[in-house]
Parts: C-alpha cells; sequence; structure tokens
C-alpha cells in the first residue's frame, strides 16, 4: 500500500521529486527480482533500472551472493535481520555500514539477511567508512524521553537511531533539508497516520509534523539530505 505519493517504474529519464511527501507500508509489497539469484528487493524510491539514487529492502536467502561491484556515490546499509557478509567481515542484526564513495565489495550471506539499503546519497567529499554494531554501542538521551544514538554526520546530514518509551509526544517541528524515517519496531504515529513497522517515509524541506507513539517504538531517521 503506497499513500500520498506512488513509486513508478523507472526509466532512463526518472527523477525522484522530493518536493513530496512519500509514506510506503513494505510489509505489504511484493518482492520483487534482482541481477542476483537468491536476492530481492522491495524498491522504496528509484532514479533510474539499476543505477542512481535508490533506496529499497534487500533480502538475501540463504547462500545468496551479489557480484562485485562499486558504489559510485556510496552505500549504507542497516541489517534489520540475519547476518549479511562480504570479503571484509560479518555483519549480523543492527550492524550500520557506511561503504564511501567509489568502495567496492562482493556482498554475500550463509543465512539469509533482510538489509534498508541507500544507494549513491553520498556527498563526494565524504569518504568516511563506518561500521558500528548498535547493540553494542549505549544511546544517549535526547528531547524528553526519547534517547538517540548516532550513527554518522557529514555537513547538514546526519543519520540515527531514536528511541520512543511508550506514551512519548515529541514537539511540532519542521525539517530542514527533508526527513527520512525507518519503522524498526513499535508504530510511530502523527496528523497524517499510523506508520507500523516497516514502514518508510521521505518529508521534504520544510515540511512539519506532530509525531507521538503508544507503544515503545524504534526508528532509523535521516535528516538533512534532501
Amino acid at each position: 500500500m503506497l499513500s500520498s505519493a506512488s513509486i513508478s517504474t523507472p526509466t532512463e529519464n526518472s527523477t525522484i521529486d522530493y518536493t513530496q511527501r512519500v509514506v510506503v507500508y513494505t510489509a505489504q509489497q511484493e518482492w520483487q527480482g534482482s541481477p542476483s539469484e537468491g536476492v530481492v528487493r522491495k524498491p522504496l524510491e528509484k532514479e533510474f533500472a539499476e543505477s542512481g539514487r535508490t533506496t529499497s529492502i534487500v533480502q538475501f536467502m540463504p547462500g545468496a551472493s551479489f557480484a562485485p561491484h562499486t558504489h559510485p556515490m556510496g552505500e549504507e546499509i542497516l541489517v534489520l535481520e540475519g547476518v549479511f557478509s562480504d570479503e571484509n567481515g560479518d555483519y549480523p542484526a543492527g550492524t550500520y555500514i557506511r561503504n564511501p564513495p567509489s568502495s567496492k565489495h562482493k556482498p554475500f550471506s550463509k543465512e539469509g539477511c533482510v538489509l534498508f539499503v541507500k544507494l549513491d546519497y553520498f556527498h563526494p567529499l565524504d569518504l568516511q567508512a563506518v561500521n558500528v554494531q548498535t547493540h553494542f554501542k549505549p544511546m544517549q538521551p535526547g528531547i524528553g524521553g526519547l534517547k538517540v544514538m548516532s550513527l554518522h554526520s557529514f555537513e547538514t546530514e546526519g543519520s540515527a537511531l531514536v528511541f520512543w518509551p511508550k506514551g512519548e509526544h515529541f514537539q511540532p517541528h519542521k525539517h530542514w533539508g527533508g526527513e527520512e524515517i525507518f519503522v524498526i519496531s513499535g508504530e510511530l504515529i502523527d496528523e497524517h497516520g499510523r506508520y507500523p513497522a516497516g514502514t518508510w517515509m521521505r518529508s521534504p524541506h520544510l515540511s512539519q509534523h506532530d509525531p507521538y507513539v503508544e507503544e515503545d517504538t524504534l526508528i532509523y531517521v535521516k535528516t538533512g539530505h534532501l
């Protein structure tokens, strides 16, 4: 189910309209094939068919692998389930990875895994490789009862995990540079709707909302990149 905007089949002249608010309930999406057998995807946004800015949920079946490839403008990964691997190591659920522009690897998964993946969104000068085992990193106090784990920041862009305790109501606020959210567990709510686990949202520059939760909720948040 899609609301606020829909995803069309990309072409070589596709563009992503960052002025539009988009909500995708990924639990209701069908898996789609990929160039590699045993690897399937749920597209959230695509600039071109197999290149350009892309956001998706990716599943590796047990034993699946992907051909060696380069990330022209970087790759960002949050491991949601299972264990993701490449020639540099193994990355269990909860691992946050940033492979910088021009990096290359050959990914695979022995037991299978599910990933949240963003491609080609890096600033050309953001060359830092990042590997955060979030289950072993403490969260820091945020505004109100929120707890925050910073994952990465560069210039105006920032990525973080944010934990919302049951009943937390954040202040109405605007998103300078846009905001992107993936609900990992629980359910986020605002005046526009309810967003259970698996929901992905993209809100444009200077958009505003008044979010709250009724149960413990964990979200991935990226701001300032649109």
